[in-house]
C-alpha cells in the first residue's frame, strides 16, 4: 500500500495507519490503514499479511490517486454518494435507506421524524424507470473532519476525530457531536464513534459502517459466510430494494447463515437485512466471511448492544461481500413497521451519548 499522507481526497489528507510486519509469516496480521477524514472518516483501505497469500488489500477500493479522481465532488457525488461505492463509508444519523415524499426534480424529499418533517437528499434509488427514489446512508457522506489528533504506541496506531455535526445542514433533529477513533493494532482493526445529543430536543440517531471485503480468491461462490442472525426483512424486489414490514425467519431456508463455519454464497443474490441478532456472552454480534481456498478467515465483531442490523450486499460474479453492521433496520421510521416494533435507531435524550463499535480480526480456517 503506498503511503500518501500528502495526498489530500475531500480537502483533508489520507492518514495511513501502520504496524510493523510479523515476525512470524506464519500467522495472518494487520499492517496498514487508510482513513479519509475529507469523507467523513471513511476507510478507504485496510491491508494485511496472509500467510497463504502475502500482501492482501482486505477492500475492494481504488488506489488513492484514482479515489480521488471519483471522489470529486462532481454530479455522480451528490451529496458525497459515490463514497459508499467502495473502500468502508461511515453511515451517520441513519444507515440504509429512508422513504419520504419525494420533490418534482428528484433531488431532496420530506418525511416525518418524531413527529418533526425533516428534508433530506433523495441520494439513491432503483435502476428501473419510475423506480422510487429515497434517502441512503446518511448525511456525513461529504463532511470534513478536521479536529484530528495521532496516537502512536509500540502496540497500535490510532487517529482519532471528533466534529460539530450540529443539525447536519439543517437536515436532521436536534445537534450531534461525534467523536471518532479508528486503532489499528498487528491483531485487529477497530472503529470506534460516539454519537452525544448536543441539542435540546430527542435526537434519532443510527450508526453503520459500509466496508467491502475482497476475497482473495476472488472465488464467491465458494466463499462461506457466517451470520448471528435469526430473521430478516423481506423487501419488495432487489431493484428498489424496500422493506414490505414483513420480518421472516431464515431457518431452513437459502438465507440461513447461523451455523459455525458458515454457508457457501452460491449463486445466492443478497441485498438483505438480517435482525434478531444472537450475541455471544460477551454482547457481541460477530459475523464471519472464510474464502476456504485462500485458507482466509475475516471475524467482524459488533461489540455495541444498539447494533440490531446487519445488512450483506453480495451479487454473484463479484469478488467482495459488502458485510454493514448498523444500529437501524432499513427505512426505520417507515408506515410498513408494525407499531410497536424496535427498528434500531438510538433515541437520545439532551446530553445523551450512545456508542458505536465494529472490530476486525483474522484467522485461519
Amino acid at each position: 500500500m503506498p503511503q500518501p499522507d500528502s495526498l489530500n481526497i475531500g480537502g483533508a489528507p489520507v492518514v495511513t495507519l501502520e504496524r510493523p510486519r510479523p515476525s512470524d509469516p506464519g500467522r495472518p496480521a494487520f499492517l496498514c490503514a487508510q482513513i479519509l477524514p475529507g469523507r467523513g472518516m471513511m476507510t478507504l483501505q485496510v491491508r494485511a499479511h496472509l500467510p497463504r497469500t502475502g500482501d492482501f488489500d482486505l477492500l475492494a477500493a481504488p488506489a488513492p490517486e484514482q479515489a480521488r479522481e471519483i471522489l470529486d465532488g462532481g454530479p455522480d457525488d451528490f451529496v458525497g454518494s459515490r463514497s459508499y461505492g467502495f473502500g468502508g463509508a461511515v453511515l451517520i444519523p441513519y444507515a440504509n435507506r429512508i422513504r419520504g415524499r419525494v420533490s418534482p426534480d428528484g433531488r431532496t424529499l420530506e418525511t416525518e421524524i418524531l413527529g418533526r418533517r425533516v428534508r433530506l437528499p433523495a441520494n439513491h434509488g432503483g435502476r428501473r424507470p419510475g423506480a422510487e427514489r429515497y434517502a441512503m446512508h446518511g448525511l456525513l457522506l461529504a463532511a470534513r473532519i478536521d479536529d484530528l489528533q495521532r496516537r502512536t504506541t509500540d502496540e497500535e496506531d490510532a487517529l482519532l476525530g471528533s466534529f460539530h455535526a450540529g443539525n447536519f445542514e439543517h437536515r436532521w433533529l436536534s445537534q450531534t457531536d461525534l467523536a471518532f477513533e479508528n486503532v489499528l493494532r498487528s491483531d485487529s482493526f477497530t472503529l470506534t464513534i460516539t454519537a452525544r445529543n448536543a441539542g435540546d430536543e430527542r435526537l434519532p440517531i443510527g450508526i453503520g459502517w459500509h466496508p467491502y471485503f475482497a476475497l482473495p480468491s476472488g472465488r464467491r461462490q465458494q466463499a462461506r459466510l457466517h451470520l448471528p442472525a435469526r430473521q430478516r426483512t423481506v423487501v419488495n424486489d432487489y431493484d428498489e430494494v424496500l422493506p414490505t414490514g414483513e420480518v421472516v425467519p431464515v431457518v431452513g431456508t437459502a438465507y440461513d447463515f447461523s451455523m459455525p463455519g458458515g454457508r457457501a454464497l452460491g449463486d445466492l443474490y443478497m441485498d438483505d437485512c438480517f435482525v434478531d441478532l444472537q450475541r455471544s456472552a460477551a454482547g457481541d454480534a460477530i459475523a464471519e466471511i472464510i474464502d476456504p481456498e485462500a485458507s482466509y478467515g475475516l471475524r467482524v465483531v459488533a461489540a455495541s448492544p444498539h447494533v440490531k442490523a446487519i445488512q450483506v450486499y453480495a451479487p454473484p460474479g463479484k469478488g467482495f461481500i459488502v458485510l454493514e453492521p448498523q444500529f437501524n433496520w432499513a427505512d426505520p421510521f417507515g408506515k410498513e413497521w408494525p407499531s410497536g416494533v424496535d427498528t434500531g435507531m438510538a433515541i437520545l435524550a439532551p446530553g445523551e451519548s450512545v456508542i458505536y463499535s465494529a472490530r476486525l480480526e483474522l484467522f485461519t480456517p
